[in-house]
């Protein structure tokens, strides 16, 4: 709003149509200026939003995380936008916690630790090692960025077979194409691909047919087909799923801490439709100290924590339902080193409980860094499996470059 091309307060809509696929085409995007923005992936939104800001003329960019929703093509092609944007005297402040990228593009580097400016590095004396920006951010030195863990797998838990989804608007557009794939007990399964792959769509249908329409195909839990109709049916067959979206989908932002992590679990606080509030309560805090959230109290408006206390939050709902199966898309998305590394622990300590844990990351060395065995999706297949201490990026890549 506000950029339309217009004559005497008539907007032309050609005009406005080969503006937009202009700077659409600028991000990486080819998507049809008609296109409704919420039937998007929230990758693509991001893009758009980017090519919003780039409609103005402006000669400051403010990016806060651009690149958490993107994969690493895409990622790739904005850090390039913005060295261009800089060679035509467009200054860009990039707000992001992907140290490689602020280590590529940026000339300057200040670190903030607590809402405290900790330091700030020149980038064009030396070259800064993300090693050195960590030690900024947590204080000290992270030696590993991923947790060690001594792998114990167990039996297949959960197994999806033919399974077929088609998108919610468009009824012949098929997102998940006869996907097969199966989840054992203490095991870590990352899914990689890029952005449209179909991932979150697959996880979502599994999570009580939450996306799409015509779906098809069966689960197996234990050796067991089970009957998933909603997510109620889901969360009752052991299966959470945290999206990749915690501030649209995830919480209730305008709540407090204690009512976000019950939400899901109400029948262990509750009885005879009454809420035990001690239970509660006494629930609440055990996450906080467990989760290592940082609040003053679980009576703080959820709204006002900081991404990575967010996302502790969203966890802690789900691992208190006490799922048997958890899909984690995105999890760890524009949030800090340091709260990543609990993340990854808490993943560790569940599937050390014999829990299966699924993780859908555009992020390819977190993938690697914490899986088991890796699936490669792409144009909503399955197009090849991993063992993760065989795989590396470029495999990865090549896997997807040749599906294509």
């Amino acid at each position: 709003m506000g950029n339309e091309i217009a004559k005497h307060g008539v907007i032309d809509w050609n005009e406005v149509r080969i503006r937009t696929k202009e700077l659409l085409s600028k991000v990486g995007l080819n998507e049809d200026p008609d296109t409704i923005v919420n039937t998007l992936g929230v990758g693509k939104q991001q893009l758009i939003e980017i090519a919003k800001a780039l409609s103005k003329d402006v000669k400051l960019l403010i990016l806060d995380e651009p690149t958490a929703s993107l994969n690493e093509d895409d990622s790739e092609n904005l850090l390039n936008l913005m060295l261009e944007l800089k060679s035509h005297g467009i200054t860009s402040i990039l707000i992001s916690h992907k140290l490689n990228e602020v280590s590529k593009v940026c000339d300057s580097i200040t670190v903030l630790r607590d809402g405290a400016t900790i330091e700030t590095l020149d980038a064009t004396v030396e070259k800064i090692s993300e090693d050195r920006i960590v030690k900024g951010m947590v204080g000290r030195e992270l030696t590993e960025r991923y947790p060690k863990r001594v792998s114990k797998i167990g039996d297949v838990l959960f197994e999806v077979n033919n399974w077929n989804v088609y998108h919610p608007d468009y009824s012949d557009r098929k997102v998940v194409d006869n996907v097969n794939f199966k989840v054992k007990k203490g095991e870590v399964l990352g899914i990689a691909g890029l952005m449209g792959a179909g991932r979150t769509e697959l996880a979502m249908s599994i999570f009580g047919r939450s996306y799409g329409q015509k779906i098809s195909g069966s689960i197996k839990k234990q050796g067991k087909e089970i009957h998933i109709k909603n997510v109620q049916d889901a969360i009752d067959n052991g299966i959470a799923y945290v999206t990749e979206d915690r501030k649209e989908a995830g919480l209730n932002l305008i709540d407090d801490i204690r009512h976000n992590i019950s939400i899901s679990s109400l029948g262990k606080i509750s009885k005879y439709g009454v809420i035990n509030d001690q239970i509660e309560i006494l629930a609440a805090e055990d996450f906080r100290k467990s989760m290592k959230i940082k609040t003053p109290s679980i009576t703080q408006i959820t709204g006002k924590l900081s991404g990575g206390n967010q996302q502790k939050v969203v966890l802690s709902r789900w691992v208190y339902a006490e799922p048997d199966l958890l899909i984690l898309d995105e999890p760890t998305r524009g949030i800090d080193v340091g709260a990543k590394y609990e993340i990854y622990t808490i993943i560790n300590d569940l599937v050390n409980q014999g829990k299966a844990v699924i993780i859908i990351s555009s992020e390819l060395p977190e993938v690697l860094g914490v899986s088991d065995r890796i699936y490669v999706m792409n144009e909503g297949k399955i197009i090849g499996e991993l063992d993760a201490k065989e795989a590396n990026q470029e495999v990865i890549m090549s896997m997807i470059v040749a599906s294509k």
